[in-house]
């Protein structure tokens, strides 16, 4: 490292350092290795100094500037991701996975409501290792995450088994224990004044969730809230089509049955009009069902046929007989 002989080579150091994107323990040296050498005096130490504290001060805030930068980054693509995703549950998958990723957290985990039950579900989790966390009902109001599903407004807590504000119930507190969570971060995830249910954040340590972390968890939340309702609306469209398009099939063949029962009735009522006998009241009625038939009186003797006579089956005549319906004899 070149000598200090003069402030300004001090004051220039500390510049090349802050441009190079030095440590804090690389910019603190320099004022420690210029009182050191001894080659300045005491108010040019003691602005060097000052400008020490503000080079480190400048280091803070640009650090902290691109780190910002890169939350920004990170959640543009997150929105852009989810903004491709159709099916629900890709959705929800997709968000606590980034959320996990955002916020550097241990586990990130989402709830649905549910009105009608005045319930929230765990329904998805990442970073879970507990099945009976992830089988977790909140009621509305208990613990940190019915709060927030009440409320609509976030939630935060270093350390959540002493933290007084949360109603603390004994299935909640043993799935959150059974986890091993310490530190939750709850944000609703809304549309408008609609609370969909809830995106969390937690860690198995006691941590102090900062505000800009509750900014970036709830901006993740909102655009999720946005994709969650998208999806689900397309997903409702599609079942809505199969059902339409089920029951126009439906439709289509029963029209397609009544067009043949109304041409079968034409021709069969134009035969007898016309003088037609058993045989060619066969003929016709085959015809008309893309078969072969036979006839038989009561006591089976043989009446007519289309084609080669089909034996009579005793069993299934039987059969048709106490049923009062068609028996198929294949």
């Amino acid at each position: 490292m070149t000598a200090v002989t003069a402030p300004s080579d001090a004051l220039r150091r500390l510049l090349d350092l802050l441009a190079s994107g030095a440590s804090t323990e690389q910019l603190a040296h320099v004022v420690v290795a210029a009182r050191a050498e001894g080659t300045l005096g005491a108010s040019d130490l003691a602005a060097l100094a000052s400008a020490g504290e503000l080079a480190l001060r400048i280091r803070e805030t640009l650090a902290e500037h691109r780190r910002r930068e890169a939350q920004l980054t990170a959640l543009f693509e997150t929105a852009s991701e989810l903004a491709a995703l159709s099916d629900p549950d890709t959705v929800l998958r997709s968000i606590v996975r980034r959320a996990r990723a955002l916020l550097g957290v241990d586990v990130s985990y989402l709830s649905l409501n549910r009105e009608a039950e005045n319930k929230t579900y765990v329904r998805v989790s990442d970073g879970s290792v507990s099945a009976e966390f992830q089988q977790i009902v909140l009621g509305m109001g208990e613990g940190l995450g019915g709060l927030v599903a009440q409320t609509a407004r976030p939630y935060a807590t270093s350390d959540y088994f002493t933290d007084e504000r949360f109603k603390h119930t004994r299935h909640i507190d043993s799935g959150v224990k059974d986890e091993g969570l310490t530190a939750i971060l709850g944000v609703p995830l809304a549309i408008g004044p609609k609370v969909l249910g809830v995106l969390f954040a937690s860690d198995r340590a006691t941590r102090e969730f900062t505000a800009d972390e509750v900014a970036l968890l709830s901006s993740l939340a909102d655009h999720a809230a946005i994709a969650l309702d998208s999806a689900n609306l397309l997903d409702q469209t599609r079942r809505a089509v199969a059902e339409l398009n089920e029951a126009n099939a439906t439709i289509r063949a029963q029209n397609e049955a009544m067009e043949r029962a109304e041409d079968a009735h034409d021709r069969l009522t134009d035969l007898v009009l016309r003088g037609g006998d058993l045989p060619d009241v066969a003929d016709a009625v085959a015809g008309v069902l893309h078969g072969d038939l036979t006839v038989y009186d009561a006591d089976g003797t043989l009446l007519a046929n289309s084609a080669a006579p089909v034996a009579l089956d005793p069993a299934a005549l039987a059969a048709a007989r106490t049923a009062g319906r068609a028996v198929s004899t294949e």
